[in-house]
């Protein structure tokens, strides 16, 4: 029976007969043996095997070079090197498949940018195997993270004919023939009407939401955006609560909790990947983690943000003034120099704000605001966007209207509001934007297997 390579270097005691199987890093050869450093993927440290002259296999030892698939049976015992407890005596050495000299993950420094014209083998690169099993353990920990405050998980759909946001930057879906797009109708079409990848699953969770209280989904968005940015990605994943019975108040405590345990279980359970980010990607990322992680976050509005923004006397690329949207040079300001800890910032402006958050009472300037918010950390910016959602049938009503949408084609999402209304709010974490912030990658194509970007859809 194979075992990882995880489980071998951890393993409580040496074993007369151990079999493990995974791909060659390096080999040496001397004379009478050959060293070869395995590793399968489980974990970032290899595991060093000795195979002697003679053993089974080893007539085959020149043709294990770096990549080629291997399967080695032998002893596991104590290594008298430094770097790790075992080592691997092999008995049988097994060729599975061959890398010819032109596999393309020598060892050898390799740009981010080379690696990702190699999607389908980067995961075999030390830093992006880090990067892609960090990905699986913070996946696990948004599920048990939910799952321990009894939030139900709901799948919401991926083709949807609501747009959440109301931007229009929505990736159509179409079983039409373009090549006679002027003969056809959206009456034609598969779904008789026009319909898109899901930018968000908050409609939908609201509906839920306002059944079994506390719901949560977690899958893959789209954006229609042509943003070539380190930031931005066509195809991304959510994490979305929705609670009802619940306002402003308690979705930020929600969030900044959820923020916070995210963080923790990086430290905590990273089974040695964190050492890789810190050595090669970013030397500052544990300090900036446990920043997050100890101290609490700094809770200020809109307003008070602008203020503090406008008399710092920095020069900023975007200019301050209320009733814009805040950029990443003003938020990571706001943390990482002026109040030094996480921030939260609520109550937005009306008038950049979509149109199903809660209109609060205009403030003594008349301006209105609604109950929005952002969960803001350093390096990053914006990590979290929510709101209290607009209960009240009639404001919602005059919402819509606003944003020229048609209540006809909402009349669902309406239907909430007028069978049993109850105040509910909700927030909306990108994963990816997540794992930069934990793994300390400065490019969303890094931290997502294959990348899905304007002008880009290989592999």
């Amino acid at each position: 029976m194979r075992t990882l390579i995880k489980r071998a270097l951890t393993s409580d005691s040496a074993l007369e007969t151990i079999t493990i199987s995974g791909w060659v890093r390096t080999r040496r050869d001397s004379k009478d043996f050959s060293f070869l450093e395995m590793n399968d993927g489980s974990c970032l440290a290899n595991i060093q095997c000795v195979a002697d002259a003679g053993i089974p296999g080893y007539k085959e030892i020149t043709e294990m070079t770096t990549g080629s698939a291997v399967t080695i049976t032998g002893a596991l015992v104590e290594s008298p090197g430094k770097g790790q407890q075992w080592e691997i005596h092999a008995t049988e050495i097994k060729l599975i498949g061959a890398a010819p000299a032109d596999y393309p993950l020598q060892k050898k420094g390799h740009t981010p940018e080379f690696l990702r014209s190699i999607a389908h083998l980067r995961p075999r690169a030390n830093l992006y195997g880090a990067v892609f099993r960090m990905r699986s353990r913070m996946s696990q920990a948004v599920h048990r993270f939910f799952d321990k405050r009894d939030f139900t998980y709901v799948h919401t759909p991926i083709i949807t004919d609501s747009d959440c946001e109301g931007a229009g930057e929505m990736f159509r879906i179409t079983t039409l023939d373009p090549s006679k797009a002027n003969a056809q109708k959206f009456a034609d079409d598969f779904f008789a009407k026009p319909t898109y990848l899901t930018v968000s699953g908050q409609l939908e969770g609201e509906a839920f939401a306002t059944a079994l209280s506390n719901i949560y989904t977690f899958g893959p968005t789209f954006r229609a955006e042509n943003s070539n940015t380190t930031r931005h990605a066509s195809e991304f994943w959510m994490i979305e609560p929705e609670m009802a019975f619940c306002d402003l108040e308690g979705n930020m405590d929600l969030a900044e909790e959820f923020t916070k345990y995210l963080v923790d279980d990086a430290l905590s359970n990273n089974e040695g990947d964190l050492d890789i980010f810190a050595r090669f990607v970013d030397k500052g990322l544990v300090g900036r983690l446990k920043f997050v992680s100890e101290k609490p976050f700094q809770r200020v509005s809109y307003t008070e943000a602008v203020e503090i923004l406008e008399k710092s006397g920095e020069k900023f690329d975007y200019p301050v003034e209320w009733g814009v949207n805040l950029q990443s040079e003003h938020e990571r300001f706001l943390t990482e120099e002026h109040f030094n800890c996480p921030v939260t910032v609520y109550n937005y402006p009306k008038s950049v704000k979509p149109f199903y958050m809660r209109t609060n009472e205009p403030d003594e300037q008349g301006r209105e605001t609604v109950t929005a918010m952002d969960v803001l950390v350093p390096g990053i910016g914006e990590i979290i966007g929510g709101a209290q959602r607009e209960e009240r049938m009639d404001v919602l009503t005059a919402n819509m209207k606003e944003h020229n949408l048609s209540e006809a084609d909402y009349g669902w999402y309406l239907d909430l509001r007028k069978y049993g209304t109850c105040p509910h709010a909700g927030f909306g974490m990108g994963f990816e934007r997540m794992l930069m912030f934990v793994t300390g990658m400065k490019n969303i194509r890094d931290v997502i297997p294959f990348a899905r970007t304007p002008g880009s859809c290989e592999f």
